[in-house]
């Protein structure tokens, strides 16, 4: 059980960061009501996955870093990302946050706490998401909503324009402008640099989120089914309430 406090706290926090990482498909169930969409809140998890094309497993870093409207630095959180189909396990350690809205105290009470490190998991096949809080050995369980459940099976069209050939950390990638849409209109823009080398890898992925702009670097990029144990809940968890 979260002392109350704590939780009001906690849920202060997430509800400034999981509105950004819901852009990259995982969040905290109260957080997916503020992303701006052309679409539902809920196509954003789904359709992330289409900016990474036929690859549908892989395991990386990630660097995010979200810009505001005059292209400050307003936020930097350094994430472990993984994919196996449909299935997405996202990894993060707010003691590694860097922002001027997190202040440490706040970040000591979560360490305190055990809820300072932090791993989503997001199981449309099970219609839930996992929350893992390891240092404490504990997980919270959100269902996922009818609509979000739907999002994955709805039919969507990816349409990639090249707009140029950049080289990132030494790969050569095509500059794409890519828009996902479903039968109602556009529900995600990005420009993605895509590896040749890496069967096509967005090593970069940049999109805009109200005034700010989001940019997630990949980095040591693993292409390949990471173990399925990854997206299980562990042994030996219990429920916070």
């Amino acid at each position: 059980m979260l002392p109350e406090k704590l939780r009001t706290e906690t849920d202060s926090m997430n509800m400034r960061f999981f509105r950004v990482l819901a852009l990259i498909l995982l969040a905290h169930g109260p957080a997916l009501a503020q992303i701006p969409s052309a679409g539902s809140p809920a196509d954003l998890n789904a359709v992330f996955f289409r900016l990474f094309g036929s690859v549908t497993a892989f395991t990386a870093k990630v660097d995010l870093q979200v810009l505001d409207k005059s292209q400050k630095e307003w936020m930097r959180m350094p994430m472990i990302l993984s994919t196996l189909d449909n299935k997405a396990r996202l990894e993060v350690n707010l003691e590694e946050v860097k922002s001027k809205d997190v202040t440490e105290g706040a970040v000591a009470k979560l360490k305190e706490a055990g809820l300072n490190h932090v791993v989503s998991i997001l199981r449309p096949d099970k219609k839930t998401r996992l929350v893992l809080y390891p240092a404490a050995q504990g997980y919270v369980t959100i269902p996922l909503s009818a609509a979000d459940v739907e999002a994955w099976g709805k039919g969507l069209l990816t349409e990639k324009t090249p707009v140029g050939n950049e080289t990132l950390d030494g790969y050569a990638c095509v500059k794409n402008r890519v828009v996902v849409r479903n039968v109602q209109g556009p529900v995600l823009e990005a420009t993605t640099w895509n590896a040749a080398d890496l069967k096509g890898f967005p090593i970069q992925i940049q999109t805009k989120e109200k005034e700010n702009t989001v940019v997630m670097r990949f980095s040591q990029v693993q292409l390949g089914k990471p173990a399925a144990k990854q997206f299980e809940l562990p042994a030996g968890y219990r429920e916070m309430k």
